[in-house]
C-alpha cells in the first residue's frame, strides 16, 4: 500500500479552487462526521463506496477507492461494497466497476 494521497476528480479541484470558502465548510463538515462516526476507516470508505455507486457519481470513485485501499480493503471487498446496492439501485451500479477497479489496480 501507498502512503500517496489519491488525486481528487477535476470537478472536486475546481471547487476547492474557485469556492475556497465553501469548501473550506465542507472539509470542516466531513472531518466532523469522521470523528463522531462509529465506523472504522476501511469501513467507511466501503460504505461510501456504496453511495456512489448508488448514486452515479462516478468522478469520486477512484479517490475513494484509492482512500479504502490505503485504509486495508481488499479488490474484492470493494467491488462487494459497489455492488451491495444492486438489489435497490439497480443494473447502473455496475457502471462504475471499470474506473474502480482501475483505481484500485494503479500503483
Amino acid at each position: 500500500m501507498s502512503n500517496q494521497q489519491p488525486a481528487v476528480s477535476n470537478a472536486f479541484q475546481t471547487f476547492l479552487h474557485d469556492a475556497p470558502q465553501h469548501a473550506q465548510v465542507l472539509m470542516q463538515m466531513v472531518q466532523g462526521l469522521a470523528q463522531a462516526s462509529a465506523l472504522d476507516q476501511k469501513t467507511e470508505e466501503l460504505a461510501y463506496l456504496a453511495v456512489l455507486a448508488a448514486l452515479r457519481m462516478e468522478s469520486g470513485i477512484p479517490f475513494h477507492v484509492q482512500s479504502a485501499k490505503q485504509a486495508g480493503a481488499s479488490r474484492a471487498e470493494v467491488i462487494s461494497a459497489i455492488l451491495v446496492g444492486l438489489p435497490a439501485a439497480g443494473h447502473s451500479i455496475t457502471q462504475v466497476l471499470p474506473s474502480a477497479l482501475a483505481a484500485y489496480d494503479q500503483e
